[in-house]
């Protein structure tokens, strides 16, 4: 299917707007209005700069507060409409989106409605162009997406149709379900967004907080589905308003609009095949303003579509399907000649031990149990410490590849030597290099043993999870990418409040829970003042029993301040000498509805910007403790404040 983006999704220029839907690969663009009247360049240039990309104007829009109002203010609209169709004609489009109206002067009058909405199709008919009404999900009078098709019915013009755009169908309490039974061929148009749940008034809702599909919490591929099933044959056009991305590189932000079109269309193709709804018998209705039948005895029947494959019918690409993740393979990070002595440090506290050193390059393997940590100092630019790259094992490394190439998102080789381990890496949205490698590949021969062996340490198993910071404007990105990439699966999101700040962490897993990325970012962009660390980064490993590691350890954990156990002693009822034995060892605590509980604790920062974290999780706790990220950022905060000159 042809993919379109609306020009308001991204930042910048029409010009710099139009450059990036073409890199990107997209067919088409919409055309919102504003962006014409602030562009230099003529229709017929913009028509001509669009030729030359590869893209076709599919829809100019938007069209506002046109029907259902009095004589006066008609004659005034439909003169406005003659100048957009001879702007739409210089253009080379020929379909505009006509809002549902929220102008004071509307009145609620379904058939004056459909009388003026003809009048115009009429105008619009003798231009070559077409009609697709839209119900605003804050129209005066027509707010969801049943009462517009029940208008366009009244109508009964050729030249009117339906736009039907996701965010203005599902923020609505109406079921999409009849969408299946829509006459073939009068969804002239279908605009897609995703948005999270949100508690708000629905136009700053819509205007601030829509995502790009995969992003959200809409059930996206069944919409589609619905639609596809009414016999729609158009593009699959994004038309999000989001504040982050309208301020974005329009490049990046193309590309994941991209990525997000191909995920949805690849689980459309992925719902089962099911017989689709019909609609109910419908009467045919006689509109007193037109004197005349408006629903074709064809609508009046009900509409049996039979059970075909969505893949068949709306002719979509399947991905490579996403193969299972088996676990971390190794987590690299970025030190320089102040940062490094820190880490290695910090790792030997924690039970690690050197065991080997590459063959040709300044990088360092460090292993406990299955816990594998490189650092790399071939660093160019000295700084912060950073996870500059983390590996994921795969029961087939070329299959994940190939899913990273179809979402925009190709390996790069690593930079190797004759005889040195191939590693391909995808790029993460803040930067960081994902490599993906089979369990039984020995990327370990790369490395010289230094003769230390790896022994039981503290007691650590595996990797739990990483947590990572994201740069305010890739939140949602990165969450599409390790989402969509690696086929991680979307857990809850948290928000807490920070000692500087509201904070959101959203993680995605495995369904085994082998791999697991916690991805955080400030809710706004913190001031020169705020005393953080910038872009905090660990890695959270596991035990089998944390009192018994806490013990082992030679790293002294990060001190948690006395009122935090009070506080927890109160909260979940727990025993006097188990609090003591958590205070004594700087443990934190959670429990879950359920009864799963997770016994974590933290090291103090080192290199600038990284830490560690040390989990055991019991009877099937599955977040990541949010609760204590409050309590742990303090207590970082503070032993910084006590311990630098």
């Amino acid at each position: 299917m042809r993919r379109s983006i609306a020009t308001v999704c991204v930042s910048g220029t029409l010009d710099d707007k139009l450059t990036a839907a073409a890199a990107a690969g997209f067919d088409g663009i919409e055309l919102f209005e504003n962006d014409l009247v602030v562009s230099p360049w003529s229709p017929a240039e913009i028509r001509r700069r669009c030729a030359d990309l590869g893209l076709t104007i599919d829809l100019y829009q938007p069209f506002r507060d046109f029907e259902a109002v009095p004589d006066e203010l008609l004659k005034a609209n439909l003169a406005r409409a003659e100048r957009k169709f001879g702007v739409m004609a210089e253009l080379g489009t020929d379909t505009v989106l006509v809002c549902s109206s929220v102008s004071p002067a509307a009145v609620d009058d379904d058939d004056l409605a459909a009388a003026h909405l003809s009048l115009l199709a009429d105008r619009a008919a003798a231009h070559g162009i077409r009609i697709a009404y839209e119900a605003l999900a804050w129209g005066r009078h027509v707010s969801t997406w049943d009462h517009s098709w029940r208008i366009v019915q009244r109508a009964g013009h050729p030249a009117l149709g339906l736009c039907l755009d996701s965010f203005h169908v599902l923020s609505r309490e109406v079921p999409p379900d009849g969408i299946a039974g829509i006459t073939p061929g009068k969804i002239f148009f279908l605009q897609l967004a995703d948005a999270p749940h949100l508690r708000m008034d629905v136009l700053q809702w819509s205007r601030h907080h829509r995502l790009f599909p995969g992003q959200g919490a809409f059930d996206l591929p069944r919409f589609l589905g619905l639609v596809l099933s009414a016999g729609y044959d158009g593009p699959l056009s994004l038309e999000v308003f989001n504040d982050v991305f309208r301020q974005s590189d329009p490049a990046r932000t193309a590309v994941d609009a991209m990525r997000s079109l191909t995920l949805l269309e690849d689980r459309l193709a992925a719902l089962p095949t099911a017989p689709l709804p019909s609609p109910a018998p419908t009467a045919p209705l006689v509109s007193p303003a037109l004197a005349a039948p408006l629903v074709s005895p064809a609508l009046a029947a009900p509409l049996v579509s039979p059970a075909v494959p969505l893949a068949d019918r709306s002719g979509v690409r399947r991905l490579p399907p996403a193969p299972r993740l088996t676990g971390h393979a190794f987590t690299e990070f970025a030190i320089d000649g102040h940062s490094g002595p820190e880490l290695r440090s910090a790792l030997r506290g924690l039970g690690f031990a050197h065991t080997g050193q590459h063959r040709t390059k300044p990088v360092e393997l460090w292993e406990q149990g299955a816990c594998r940590i490189v650092l790399n100092s071939a660093v160019t630019h000295p700084g912060p410490a950073a996870i500059s790259a983390f590996a994921v094992t795969s029961e087939n490394p070329p299959l994940s590849l190939a899913r990273a190439e179809a979402l925009s998102a190709p390996a790069h080789p690593n930079v190797r030597e004759p005889g040195e381990a191939e590693l391909a890496a995808i790029t993460a949205p803040d930067g960081t290099s994902v490599f993906v490698t089979h369990p039984g590949d020995d990327w370990r021969s790369d490395f010289l043993p230094t003769g230390t062996a790896a022994g039981p340490g503290a007691g650590l198993l595996t990797v739990d999870h990483l947590g990572l910071t994201q740069p305010f404007d890739h939140f949602d990105e990165a969450g599409l990418f390790y989402h969509s990439v690696l086929g991680l699966d979307h857990l809850p999101t948290e928000e807490y409040a920070a000692p500087y700040g509201l904070m959101r962490s959203r993680a995605v897993a495995d369904p085994q829970r082998t791999v697991r990325v916690a991805l955080t970012v400030a809710l706004l962009r913190r001031g020169e003042w705020a005393p953080a660390v910038s872009d905090p980064q660990h890695v959270a490993f596991t035990t089998a029993d944390l009192i018994a590691t806490a013990r082992a350890l030679s790293l002294p954990p990060l001190p948690v301040p006395a009122n935090y156990y009070a506080d927890l002693a109160a909260r979940f009822g727990l025993t006097d000498d188990f609090v003591a034995t958590l205070r004594e060892h700087g443990i934190l605590y959670d429990r879950d509805l359920s009864g799963g509980e997770l016994l974590h604790l933290y090291t103090p920062v080192f290199g600038g910007r990284v830490f560690f974290e040390i989990t055991e999780r019991r009877a099937g706790y599955d977040r990541f403790g949010e609760p204590n990220a409050p309590v742990r950022m303090a207590a970082q905060r503070h032993r910084r404040l006590t311990t630098t000159p």
